[in-house]
């Protein structure tokens, strides 16, 4: 009878210490998903073809821009650089997609991409590898901030080459901007230094 008494408080223990070590892992993952916003739960490759986890942006306001290197609005590299030098050191990450579905106005190699915007604009932000911003092949997180009714544009499709989101230091995001507004514009500039002072 000792020996079952025994055997059932060793089974009790394990049963115990199993249930203690799925509730430690369950509530780890929680804190997790809860440390990671939403629109920042993704991973994806820089123009080095390194893979970047989005979090590491949480904290900082980011402007997010899918881009062209033969497009009309092309010089608005040189904005996006501006905002960079000015802002960056103040919390602003400047964050560029390469995309080649608009008028396949990016055509290049990642390689040919960063040559061209180092060359040419001597861009410093942070650049990712080319991806697709819409339909099934849209990477994930374009997904993400594509489905959200944000103003002044709200949810949908990206329109063209240089369409812009912000994102604030919780990783919401909280405007989206059409590709003919200005990185420079009065309204993005009044956005992104009210998030900023926060």
């Amino acid at each position: 009878e000792q020996k079952n008494q025994k055997e059932n408080f060793n089974m009790f223990k394990r049963m115990f210490i199993g249930a203690f070590a799925i509730l430690a892992m369950t509530t780890a993952i929680v804190a997790t998903a809860a440390d990671k916003p939403a629109a920042l739960n993704f991973k994806a490759k820089n123009i080095d073809g390194k893979e970047v986890d989005l979090s590491k942006y949480k904290g900082r306001v980011i402007l997010v821009v899918n881009l062209a290197s033969r497009c009309g609005l092309t010089p608005q590299y040189q904005e996006l650089q501006g905002l960079h030098k000015k802002y960056n050191g103040k919390g602003l990450s400047v964050v560029g997609f390469p995309c080649n579905q608009f008028g396949k106005q990016e055509p290049g190699s990642e390689a040919e991409i960063k040559e061209f915007c180092t060359s040419t604009y001597a861009v410093e932000f942070d650049l990712f590898s080319k991806v697709d911003v819409n339909g099934d092949s849209a990477h994930p997180f374009y997904k993400h901030i594509t489905s959200l009714e944000t103003k002044p544009k709200g949810a949908g499709k990206v329109s063209w080459n240089f369409e812009k989101f912000l994102i604030d230091r919780k990783g919401n995001v909280i405007a989206r901007f059409e590709p003919r507004t200005k990185p420079d514009a009065p309204e993005v500039i009044k956005l992104i230094e009210a998030n900023l002072a926060k």
